[in-house]
């Protein structure tokens, strides 16, 4: 479903299984359990660098498994089964010991949207893909960590608006306008080898990773008390 590669100081984790890539429980998992084989081998100058193969990054939750379910409430409770599964990986980001970037080379919508802004950086192929929330066109309530997420992360209020009440899809371009993507790129290719570069020189700092994740959870502080991810204070290592 994924899989972790590491070459030098940088991790790569890859999104590896079919087209739409659709945060199913199994893709979820095999992400859980990389981002725990990342962190056990962190170093000083890791960096996690995620991208996936095809046309898209993720398409979100598996919504045809819980539409399966054969009745609308069993449909529900395969969603909720997802949104709770999914809320660690967004954990596991957070205090990952190491600087992650996001390399999205086709659509990112809905978790896979989340899944993308829940890194540091978060590059974008120019030419073809979307950034889209699509829980207002499929009239679904936003998750708590969905929300707490999207305030944390987006500045612009005019921004939420738009991608959360709108469901307003996003090209390359204009997501760098509204600070969601670090920057946009003309092909798949040309974006992972922006966020390769980005992650080498992120990685030439040698920053204590303990120290770098505290800091990172202490920039959002609501969003950590919703994933249920702690702050602490760990001693420095010089």
């Amino acid at each position: 479903m994924c899989t972790l590669e590491k070459r030098g100081d940088l991790f790569f984790l890859t999104l590896t299984c079919d087209d739409e890539h659709r945060l199913s429980l199994t893709l979820i998992d095999s992400l859980l359990s990389a981002l725990s084989q990342a962190k056990s081998q962190a170093t000083r100058g890791s960096v996690l660098v995620t991208t996936a193969h095809g046309k898209f990054f993720s398409n979100g939750f598996d919504l045809g498994w819980a539409q399966a379910a054969g009745s609308a409430s069993a449909a529900r409770a395969r969603l909720s089964q997802m949104v709770a599964a999914f809320k660690p990986v967004v954990a596991a980001l957070l205090s990952l010991p190491m600087p992650t970037v996001a390399a999205v080379q086709g659509h990112a919508a809905a978790a896979g949207f989340l899944l993308a802004l829940s890194h540091d950086y978060f590059l974008m192929r120019r030419d073809r893909g979307v950034l889209y929330m699509s829980e207002v066109d499929l009239g679904l309530p936003f998750p708590d960590y969905f929300t707490a997420a999207f305030l944390a992360k987006i500045g612009s209020v005019s921004g939420r608006r738009d991608v959360m009440l709108r469901g307003m899809k996003l090209k390359g371009d204009e997501a760098v306008k509204l600070g969601i993507v670090e920057s946009a790129h003309d092909s798949a290719e040309s974006t992972v080898e922006a966020a390769v570069r980005l992650g080498e020189q992120l990685a030439k700092r040698k920053w204590n990773g303990d120290v770098y994740a505290e800091i990172r959870k202490s920039l959002y502080p609501e969003l950590c008390g919703v994933v249920g991810v702690g702050v602490a204070s760990p001693k420095a290592k010089l």
